[in-house]
């Protein structure tokens, strides 16, 4: 991807630990690198189809000028989330804070803090076979659209399928959708299972019936396993439901560990 680079920008502002830090403030230096794609701007020469570095460095020095908190931690962290969020076609983004008047008590030049922040994709199955299925569902990604830092980006038609696992209990609604968001994938976690309480989950039986089922399938092609959470989903080649409705908004996706297609695993799958 490609880089735009801001360095050292000079913001007069009030963050620090001590009180005087914040009531009197001082001098921070702050670089930033932007990625994006610029392809179209240097074919172009239009600026409109690029990111305007001018406009980047005044909604840098306003944010922190507005905001005041205790650790440049902090600042680095909200002011990525702030750019992210504000900025039309940034992907990513490299934040160093500087500081360079550090009350430590001893000669040193500058103490900084840098971070690297981006839009992350997730892939979410849904289900339900209880009560209003389609309507919990929909109050699901509807929750998921009014959260600032997640946007749905495609969403599968839903399917009825048989139970799976336990197999007496009412037929689910399943479906898929996939999600922007910069959040990780634990907090992404704890919002889905908000979102499942929200909607009167209730976990007495594994793989029982339930209002709302929500799954983080795939996110990037990260490969992790918690005691909380395993991404990929551990099962997902397994079930038909998650499959086929995945295979309509995200066919091409490649399971990084199995190295086959979502289309290629429901094939083999329906072969079975």
């Amino acid at each position: 991807m490609d880089k735009i680079k801001i360095k050292d920008l000079e913001v007069y502002c009030n963050h620090g630990v001590y009180k005087e830090e914040n009531v009197l403030g001082q001098k921070f230096l702050v670089s930033a690198t932007l990625y994006t794609d610029t392809r179209l701007a240097g074919i172009t020469d239009d600026l409109t189809k690029s990111i305007n570095y001018g406009t980047i460095c005044h909604k840098i020095t306003q944010f922190l000028k507005e905001h005041t908190y205790q650790l440049i931690e902090t600042a680095a962290e909200q002011l990525a989330r702030f750019l992210l969020l504000e900025v039309k076609n940034l992907e990513k983004i490299s934040i160093e804070i500087k500081k360079p008047w550090a009350p430590v008590g001893l000669p040193i030049n500058t103490v900084s803090v840098e971070i690297e922040r981006k839009w992350h994709t997730a892939f979410i199955a849904l289900g339900s076979n209880m009560g209003d299925k389609e309507g919990y569902i929909s109050q699901a990604i509807e929750r998921l659209e009014e959260q600032e830092d997640c946007e749905v980006v495609k969403r599968s038609d839903l399917i009825v399928t048989a139970p799976y696992g336990v197999t007496e209990q009412d037929e689910f609604l399943n479906g898929c959708l996939e999600l922007r968001t910069l959040r990780y994938p634990l907090e992404l976690l704890k919002l889905l299972n908000t979102i499942e309480k929200e909607a009167n989950r209730e976990r007495k039986i594994h793989w029982g019936p339930r209002t709302l089922d929500l799954d983080i399938i795939f996110y990037d092609d990260l490969v992790m396993d918690s005691e909380k959470l395993t991404i990929p989903h551990v099962d997902m080649k397994n079930r038909d439901f998650v499959l086929q409705p995945l295979t309509q908004i995200a066919a091409h996706k490649r399971h990084p560990i199995f190295g086959k297609t979502v289309a290629e695993m429901l094939r083999e799958l329906k072969e079975q």
